[in-house]
Parts: structure tokens; C-alpha cells; sequence
């Protein structure tokens, strides 16, 4: 009897044993890599297959597959939430292997949901040059974000700004590849945690990033979306790539997303040069490669590199694209290639190894499920609200202000006119959930609330954003007539969420061209749209002090505006707390301290325009000390922006002096550190942007005449003096020589310390040997 039941105890032990070795892909304690290796040899074909495949939350417990990827549904966080929680606690207790699905949302300046935190659109983070700034933005997003169940978020972009005609321009940081680098990065740090830790794993309140598009999206053929990018190589590897390589290399980015476009007849999501070369095997990145809604059919429908899905599927894999997004349409298509023979099932799971990864890097298998008790204490939270003002007042560039006529002494007028399409709607930008009123503070709102019964605000809106319609202008002239001094808010409007104006499609409520920015909404003028300077130079006659406060997606030529309005305010779109915002820069509450984060062209037969153009006249410099431009003048024009990168007023002034480096020539395993002391000498306490740019006297190849490689945003008080410090090394210097390798040259350059690119201030010559 003892014999039997020792040898069934035995038994027993052993099937316990084998159990728990059999679930070892469940256990929260074992590496990551042994998990994904258990829990892959577990699964068949048509599973693996199913996790490089997306689908919605909605359909997730309708549908019997098991799919990789689900999508959080155009709602509100508490319906996103009770969404993620079914979808997911089904997939874990209900489904063979129970692989929770990653949820993916977007997050582009706060999560796409009714209810989250609206920040200022990405342009306007751009010119707030504030990192850390932008850091904690992320962070507050991902905590938003992820109470809802989001694990993924499909932000942020590490595109350049290239062409103010094409529509996602307000979805950029900057027309410069260090700026990009720079803020992006801050975002994926905020969004993800540290990058040490972020390693080996994914804190539960942390959102993982997706760095798109990669790459030169942004740069289509007459600012056209989805258009072929025409450029070569060196360039590509120059600008358009480093920031990208800064998110993989410094902030460990999870997953990066190929563009729509194509690069010398290459679609981006067959491009072998891209994914495998030069972003797994060059910069080492361990994540997986996201795809772009339909970017995988389009191979066949768009780009015409394939015959039909099957052979996309084909191009797709090989080139190393581990998801399709975001419905399974090609990638199903995949077992028949493997069963056929013409892909081995080993590259199948590569690719999902990736996919398994993330998932077990991020907790997914051991992640509480979504709890809308949490909600209250973690979204829309005072803090959050508090920081998009922030980043919104920081944002903000005061571009022109003759006589000093800004800030508004709100006890020297007893009368303000308050005009324009934009006064009173708010505006935030495309990846938005809405733009109705009562979500945000617009201008006019901001104004009365700040004037309170000190000031008697008049309004009319004068004209609509679009359209010849001017019924309006009587009545925004009379407001005029009879006020002091006068607002007038002009500027764009954009589709609210990805999809709208594709094809032309917007809301029935509102015309089609009421949308004139965002994703598919390309222009090809970039003068203000409808009869909005004709309703400006309307209250321009009427002798009346005019402030123009512009609220929009993308620039504008405003070279009338500049010559003859007296103060002019770019607040690009400024988040919930915009209203807020602007009218405490318009009165002095807050000193404006943003800077152009890309040139603003003098016309658009000027574009493209940007600062860090390839240089033509090596070593000279014109009679103001400022490098030269390229190429001539145009017969009838300069090529010059009318606003330059990194141009902002302040209402108050700076002075720099002493600037110094630690060595005249160094080496390449040599550092040179660099001071310069900066003054405020003015009567109010403000802050400055920093610039420090690089720029080579003679390369074995072309290159810009200035590049932009240091910033620091500094506070001063009136009468303070701070000393800035920055350190340079031989790889600010390294150029993409002749043979196509990353080499620094021996050689002289500049540095030089600069209040923007076409205004430097001081600067010193260095030999690199």
C-alpha cells in the first residue's frame, strides 16, 4: 500500500512539474526570452500569423481569432476602459493559449478619447525647444492613457518639417533633425519611463512608443501626402534619419511604423535598405516594426510592387514588417506562403517573437485589466490641466511688436475688439476627439475671463475660416470703431480625428474646405485661406492698434501682415488651455518665450524653405555676418524666410557676451566645452532659447552652412546673468563622407552662439585634427 502510494505521489509530483514547465511563458519570473521561446513552440501557424495581425476592441470577443493587436474605439475613456477590461480578460481566460492583445491608442498630444487631456498640437510643443517640458507632457499622457488599457501608442512623429503645403506639418516638432531628435525623444522617455529600465521591462502606468513615419514622409513631391520622397542617400542618412536613430539608440523606442511613401522607387514597407539594414542591423533596434494603416495593401493597390495581396505579403515580411495594421487584409495570406514553401516558417517567427516580447516586456500577461474607479484620480487631472497651459504659454511666439504696443495695460483701455473666425472656437489640431466649446477655453473666453468687469470686451466674428462670404465685416468693423485697441484671431481648422479628409470626406455639418490642416488636407497656397486678410486689412483702415493672434496647423505667407499689423502672435494650435494661454502672454502675465521650430516662407513659390540648406558659398559669410544662403535671389524676390528658425521676441532683452571654449583644436577622443554668459536687460523676467550651431568650413562632401547641435532655454530676472555651458565632441562634426561612411574630417568650423539661425551673435573658429 505504502508502494502505491509513493509511486502515485511520484506521479503526481512529476505532472506538476511537467505543468509548470509547460506554463513557464505564464511565469511573471522568468526572463523574457525564455518566455517568448516557450510560449512560441507552443503555438501553430495560423496562431503566429494571427498575432502579426490587428483588429478593434469591439470585435475582439465576437471574433474567435486571437489577434496580436487591438485598437481602443473612437469613445470616451470609461467606455474605452470597460472595452479594454472585457477584451482583454476574455483573450487571457477564454482563448487557447491566452495571449492578451497589446491595445493601441493615439496619443499625439494627448489620448484620443472624450475626456483625456487636450495638450497643444506637436507643432506647438515644437516651439516651446523645452525637453523637459515635453517630457512630462509624456508621461502625463501615458498615465491617462494606459488607466484606459492602452498599451501602445501610436506617436509620436520624427518627421522633418519640409513643405508648409502639406497637411500633417502641425503633427512635426521641426524643420531640424537635432530639435527632433531632441523633443521626440523627450516624448518617448516621458511616455515609456527611463531607457535603462525600459530594457528589460515596461512600468504598468507606461505606454510604449511608435516612431513614425520612417522615413522622409514628410518630404512628398509638392507637399502632397503619400507623394515619393526625391532624395538621395546622403541626405536621408543626414536629416531625415537621425532623429529616428536618436529614439532607438538613446530612448529605446518599442516599435517604428514605415511611411506611405516611397525613396527611389522603393514603397517604404518593402524597403530592406530601411528595416533591416540600417534599422536593425546599423542602429541595433530589438523592437518590432508597426505598419501603417494599409501601408501593406497599398504595395498592390498604390505603389503597384505587387501583383496581388499575396505577393505583398511577400514583400512585406521580407522586408521585416512584424504587424499589419489595422485590419487583417494581407498578412492572412502568409500561411499559404509558408505552406507552399516560399517563406519558411522560421521568419514567421522571428517576427512574432518581437510581437511576444513587447507584450512580455510590457506586463501583459500579469497587468491588472482596466478600472474606471481609477479614472477620476488619473485623467484630466488638475496637474495635467495645469501642465497643457504650460506647454501652451511656453509655445507661444510673439513675432512682431512695434512700439512695444504688447503686453495690453489692461488699466490704460477701457474698450478691446475681439475678432476673427478664431476668437471664439477652440482649435486643436487633427488626432483630436472634438472641438466643441465647452471643452476648452477659446480666446474670447480667456480675454473675459481675464478682463472681468475692468474692460468691455466687444466681439464679432467677421468671417467664417473658409469661404468669400463677407456679411460679417460691417459688424467687425463697428466692433473696431468702438473699441481701444484690437484682437483679431485668425487661422485654420483641421479634421478631428485620422481618416477625415481623405479623399476629400469631412463631417456633413461643416463644408469640405472648413479643413484646411491635417492628415490628406494638402494645400497649394499657403496665403490665408478665405476672405480672413481681407476681413484683417478691413480693420487695419480703420486706424485702430491691431494685434493679430494666428491659431493654425501650418504657417502662413504673411508678408502683408508683417509690413503693416504692428504685433503679431503664432499660437499654432494651443491645447484646451489656449484661450487661457494667449491672453495672459497678450496682457504680460506671461512673458513669451517660444521660437520658431521651422522658417516661415515669404510666399509659396518660395517653398521648400528651411535654414540648414546645403551650403553653396564655402567659408564666406555676407556683410551681417550671417552664413549664405544657397543658389541666387529670385529675379523679383529674395530666397529669404520671412520668419527664420529659431526667431522669437520677448518683452524683454538679452545681451551676450564671453563666449568661451575650453580648446582652439582637439582630437578625436577630446571634448570641448563651451560658456557663454547671457544678460537679461530689461525691466521683466523672461526666458531665452540658447542656439549653439556647427558649421564646417571645407568637407570631401557638401553640407549645410549651420547645423543646429546645442539649446538650452533659460529664466532670467531682470538685471540676472547666467553662464550657459554646452559640450561638443567629433561626432557634432561627422558627415556622410564620399564612400558613404560616417567619418569626422580634420578641418576648421564654426561656433557659433546664435539667437536664431540668421541672427548670430558670437562665435569662434576650431580646428579638428
Amino acid at each position: 500500500m505504502l508502494y502505491r502510494v509513493a509511486v502515485i505521489s511520484c506521479l503526481v509530483i512529476i505532472l506538476l512539474s511537467g505543468t509548470v514547465k509547460a506554463q513557464l511563458y505564464k511565469d511573471p519570473k522568468a526572463p523574457v526570452k525564455q518566455r517568448v521561446a516557450d510560449l512560441l513552440k507552443r503555438m501553430t501557424l495560423e496562431e503566429k500569423i494571427d498575432q502579426m495581425s490587428m483588429s478593434s476592441l469591439e470585435d475582439a470577443v465576437k471574433s474567435k481569432t486571437v489577434y496580436g493587436v487591438l485598437e481602443s474605439p473612437f469613445s470616451n475613456v470609461t467606455d474605452i476602459a470597460l472595452k479594454s477590461a472585457t477584451a482583454k480578460k476574455y483573450y487571457r481566460e477564454h482563448t487557447r493559449l491566452g495571449i492578451p492583445p497589446l491595445q493601441i491608442g493615439e496619443c499625439l498630444h494627448g489620448q484620443l478619447a472624450a475626456g483625456a487631456t487636450i495638450f497643444p498640437q506637436t507643432i506647438a510643443q515644437g516651439s516651446t525647444w523645452n525637453p523637459a517640458l515635453i517630457e512630462q507632457m509624456g508621461a502625463a499622457i501615458a498615465s491617462e492613457a494606459s488607466t484606459s488599457g492602452v498599451d501602445q501608442a501610436l506617436s509620436p512623429l520624427f518627421d522633418l518639417i519640409r513643405d508648409a503645403r502639406y497637411g500633417r506639418v502641425e503633427e512635426c516638432f521641426s524643420e531640424d533633425p537635432y530639435l527632433v531628435g531632441q523633443l521626440g525623444s523627450a516624448f518617448v522617455r516621458g511616455m515609456q519611463g527611463d531607457p535603462v529600465k525600459t530594457r528589460t521591462a515596461f512600468a504598468f502606468d507606461k505606454v510604449m512608443c511608435t516612431g513614425k513615419h520612417f522615413a522622409a514622409y514628410s518630404q512628398p513631391m509638392g507637399g502632397i501626402n503619400l507623394a515619393p520622397a526625391e532624395i538621395g542617400e546622403r541626405e536621408l542618412r543626414s536629416m531625415f534619419l537621425p532623429p529616428f536613430r536618436d529614439a532607438v539608440q538613446g530612448a529605446n523606442i518599442a516599435a517604428i511604423m514605415p511611411s506611405y511613401n516611397e525613396i527611389d522607387g522603393i514603397p517604404a514597407h518593402s524597403n530592406e535598405f530601411l528595416l533591416k539594414q540600417i534599422l536593425r542591423r546599423e542602429w541595433g533596434f530589438k523592437g518590432y516594426i508597426f505598419s501603417d494603416y494599409g501601408g501593406l495593401g497599398q504595395l498592390y493597390t498604390f505603389h503597384k510592387v505587387a501583383k496581388n495581396k499575396t505577393d505583398a505579403a511577400l514583400l512585406g515580411v521580407n522586408a521585416g514588417v512584424d504587424l499589419e495594421a489595422a485590419r487583417p487584409d494581407i498578412y492572412p495570406h502568409l500561411i499559404e506562403l509558408v505552406k507552399s514553401g516560399k517563406i519558411k516558417e522560421s521568419k514567421i517567427d522571428s517576427a512574432v517573437a518581437r510581437i511576444l516580447t513587447a507584450k512580455f516586456k510590457a506586463g501583459l500577461f500579469e497587468k491588472p485589466l482596466a478600472d474606471t474607479a481609477r479614472i477620476k484620480q488619473k485623467v484630466h487631472t488638475e496637474a495635467h490641466i495645469k501642465l497643457s497651459q504650460e506647454i501652451a504659454e511656453e509655445a507661444i511666439i510673439l513675432l512682431k511688436n512695434d512700439k512695444s504696443l504688447l503686453p495690453l495695460n489692461i488699466n490704460k483701455i477701457k474698450s478691446l475688439a475681439v475678432i476673427g473666425p478664431n476668437a471664439n472656437k477652440v482649435q486643436y489640431g487633427d488626432y483630436s476627439f472634438t472641438r466643441d466649446n465647452r471643452s476648452g477655453v477659446t480666446v474670447l473666453e480667456g480675454i473675459k475671463q481675464f478682463a472681468g468687469d475692468k474692460l468691455k470686451i466687444n466681439y464679432a466674428q467677421g468671417c467664417e475660416l473658409s469661404g468669400l462670404d463677407k456679411s460679417g465685416f460691417d459688424e467687425a468693423v463697428k466692433a473696431a470703431e468702438g473699441s481701444d485697441e484690437v484682437v483679431v484671431v485668425l487661422g485654420t481648422s483641421s479634421i478631428v480625428f485620422s481618416g477625415v479628409g481623405w479623399n476629400g470626406h469631412s463631417p456633413d455639418s461643416e463644408p469640405k474646405d472648413s479643413f484646411s490642416c491635417g492628415e490628406g488636407r494638402d494645400v497649394s497656397d499657403i496665403n490665408p485661406q478665405g476672405v480672413q486678410r481681407e476681413l484683417l486689412q478691413a480693420i487695419y483702415k480703420t486706424g485702430k492698434p491691431v494685434i493679430l493672434v494666428l491659431v493654425q496647423g501650418r504657417p502662413w505667407s504673411i508678408s502683408w501682415e508683417k509690413e503693416n499689423i504692428p504685433a503679431i502672435v503664432e499660437a499654432w494650435y494651443p491645447g484646451e488651455k489656449g484661450g487661457t494661454a494667449i491672453t495672459n502672454v497678450l496682457f504680460g502675465k506671461v512673458n513669451p518665450s517660444g521660437r520658431l521650430n521651422m522658417s516661415i516662407p515669404q510666399s509659396t513659390g518660395h517653398i521648400p524653405v528651411f535654414y540648414n540648406y546645403v551650403k553653396s558659398a564655402k567659408g564666406e559669410s555676407n556683410n551681417h555676418g550671417t552664413p549664405e544662403k544657397p543658389g541666387q535671389d529670385y529675379v523679383f524676390s529674395s530666397n529669404d524666410p520671412l520668419f527664420s528658425f529659431g526667431f522669437g521676441l520677448s518683452y524683454t532683452s538679452f545681451q551676450y557676451e564671453n563666449l568661451k571654449v575650453s580648446k582652439l583644436i582637439f582630437s578625436k577622443n577630446e571634448q570641448v566645452s563651451i560658456a557663454v554668459d547671457v544678460k537679461n536687460i530689461g525691466n521683466m523676467a523672461g526666458k531665452e532659447v540658447v542656439q549653439l550651431y556647427l558649421g564646417n568650413k571645407v568637407n570631401s562632401v557638401s553640407t549645410p552652412e549651420m547645423s543646429l547641435r546645442r539649446f538650452s532655454k533659460i529664466n532670467l530676472e531682470p538685471g540676472e546673468t547666467k553662464t550657459v555651458n554646452f559640450t561638443i565632441n567629433k561626432d557634432d562634426l561627422a558627415i556622410w563622407n564620399r564612400q558613404m561612411k560616417l567619418v569626422t574630417e580634420p578641418g576648421t568650423f564654426d561656433v557659433m552662439i546664435a539667437k536664431a539661425a540668421d541672427n548670430i551673435v558670437l562665435k569662434k573658429t576650431l580646428e579638428y585634427k
